[in-house]
Formats: structure tokens, C-alpha cells, sequence
């Protein structure tokens, strides 16, 4: 059975779709899927050992110059690399006008939540097949119970699986002087901030206990914080820019992580490592991190309480 996701974007989004992927590949051994994202993000699905084929589109860029994307023809070999297998099924596992019509260009029986349960019932008039779950379910539990219906087997909700090959992620052999903690500052608005006082404060207390702090960045305004939280403090280390493969490397070492309301932040809870994540106006029962060792605070709370609760959950048996 050869089957198409069509889940382009966010990162958070993507991980989310993980779990749906192991239970299916789990009830059926024969199953092989390929996945439509956006270019940004193709390392994501290929850490699956289900996943076949990365297809990449760039609708964040096209949307940029219409007619330099007809012009070099990329649209059209996008399209051509969609149509160039008959799929069994199609899940559009996102649920938006663009994932929407992704699906529909596709060659294959089109599925999807139905208009009364996704962000944007519209996309529903693309589907063949539309199915209802409820919108108090988390994320993960929708898209795994998304799939199940799809693909005919009893969803079993009690236990999670991001299926993450380790061994491609993974370190071995690496020796670190001391233990790291990883903070990641960034994000997307500006509610969803943690002020940089706050950061700053949270490194002291995590230096001061033995480890190093490590601060990824995407752009300079990131740059610019991180320096913030690392200036006259030697064991904070800013990194260069990375890869996603390369931040997962740096993760998946990591004794804990301190995240706000990031995409890196649910990697991080895919790869079970012990973290606090600080929410602002999202509510992280509906699309927080989620898994194992998962902690989830407001961003009222100070540095004292948010490292009480990374060192209880670093050290929980």
C-alpha cells in the first residue's frame, strides 16, 4: 500500500503527524508513505524509516513572485513529481485550503477531516472521503485517529511512538566536558515571548549548577538575544547556524531543554528529552508538546520555578 501525506508546514505540525505514521506502519507492514512539505522542512519526514519519499513545495516562496515561478517552470515539476505515482490513499493531514488542493492534484483517493473539524472547511470540498474528530483532542491524537479511520485499524491512544530513526540523529561517540541544557528563545510572535531578563537569569542558575547553556538562532534578532543571554557568562555557548538535522544532533545530547512556543520545542518532546516549555495565548492541551518528560508553564512564571522544574524533571527516576 502506498500512501501520500500532504502535511507542508509548520515544524510543530509536521512532528505532530510522526505518531500517525508508526501506528499505521504498525497495522500494516506493508505500507510505504511518501510526504508533500515545504522545502524547509524536508529533513523532517526522511527521520522516519516509513517514509519513502520527501516531495518538497515552496508555496511560502512562490507566494513571493508569482511569475518568476511560472516562468522557471518549478511549479510544473512540482506537479509532475506529485502525479508520478497512483496512490492508494491521499491524507491530507493538514486541513487547509493549500493542503487542500495539493491533495487534489495528487493521483489517488483524496481524505481529510471533515468542514466542521479543520482550521479551514473549504479545503473540505478537495476530499473524497472527509472524517470528524473532535477539536478538544489534541493534535497528535486527531491526525493519529485521522489515520486509523483512513486506513481501517483500532487507534490505540494509550501508547506514542514518533518513530524518530535515532541512529541518524544520534551522537555516539561524542565526549562533552560538561552536560548541556538548550534553550530555545525563538518564535514566531511576539506574545509568545519569554523577556530576555528571564533568559538571562534562567542561564546564571543553569551554569551555576554545572552545565552549559547552548543557544541556537534563525535570524538575527534571534542572534541578537542570544547574545544577550550569554554576554559576560563563558559557559553559555551560542552556536552557528544549523541544519534541523544538526539542531536534532544538539537536542537528542541535551540533558533538557527550556523552550517557548516553538516547532523546536515539540522536536525536542519527539526525542523525549526533559523539558519546560512556556506558553503565552496557545493552549498546549489542544497543540503543546507532547510525550514523555513534557512539562508546560506560563509566561508569567520566573526563572526560580522554571528550572525548580527542569531539575525535578532531569532527575526524576
Amino acid at each position: 500500500m502506498r500512501v501520500l501525506i500532504v502535511k507542508v508546514s509548520s515544524l510543530g505540525d509536521i512532528i505532530h503527524t510522526l505518531p500517525a505514521v508508526t501506528d499505521a506502519q504498525r497495522a500494516h507492514a506493508n505500507i510505504v508513505f511518501d510526504w508533500v512539505v515545504e522545502e524547509g522542512f524536508v529533513e523532517v519526514p526522511s527521520w522516519h524509516p516509513a517514509v519513502n519519499k520527501v516531495i518538497p513545495v515552496a508555496i511560502r516562496r512562490w507566494r513571493r513572485n508569482l511569475m518568476q515561478t511560472y516562468l522557471n517552470h518549478e511549479f510544473r515539476a512540482f506537479k509532475r513529481a506529485l502525479q508520478g505515482v497512483h496512490y492508494d490513499l491521499v491524507i491530507d493531514a493538514q486541513g487547509l485550503i493549500k493542503s487542500g488542493l495539493i491533495s487534489r492534484l495528487s493521483r489517488g483517493l483524496t481524505i481529510g477531516l471533515s468542514n466542521r473539524t479543520i482550521r479551514e472547511p473549504l479545503a473540505a470540498l478537495f476530499y473524497n472521503k472527509a472524517y470528524s474528530v473532535p477539536w478538544t483532542e489534541h493534535a497528535v491524537d486527531r491526525v493519529r485517529e485521522l489515520f486509523s479511520r483512513a486506513l481501517n485499524y483500532d487507534y490505540q491512544g494509550s501508547s506514542l511512538d514518533y518513530g524518530l530513526d535515532l541512529e541518524s540523529i544520534s551522537n555516539e561517540g561524542e565526549d562533552l566536558e560538561r552536560q548541556e541544557i538548550i534553550f530555545l528563545h525563538g518564535t514566531t510572535r511576539e506574545s509568545k515571548y519569554w523577556p530576555e531578563k528571564k533568559w538571562r537569569e534562567l542561564a546564571s542558575k543553569v551554569t551555576d549548577r554545572g552545565y552549559d547553556v547552548i543557544l541556537p538562532w534563525g535570524d538575527e534578532t534571534e542572534k541578537e538575544r542570544a547574545e544577550f543571554i550569554a554576554k559576560d557568562n563563558a559557559d553559555v555557548k551560542i552556536l552557528d547556524k544549523q541544519s534541523l538535522s544538526e539542531l536534532a544532533k544538539i537536542i537528542n545530547r541535551s540533558k533538557g531543554v527550556v523552550a517557548v512556543d516553538t516547532g523546536l520545542g515539540h522536536l525536542a518532546a519527539a526525542l523525549s528529552k526533559p523539558t519546560v516549555s512556556l506558553y503565552g495565548p496557545t493552549n498546549p492541551k489542544l497543540c503543546g508538546t507532547y510525550g514523555a518528560n513534557q512539562v508546560h508553564l506560563g509566561l508569567e512564571n520566573d526563572s526560580n520555578f522554571v528550572w525548580d522544574q527542569l531539575e525535578s524533571l532531569i532527575n526524576s527516576p
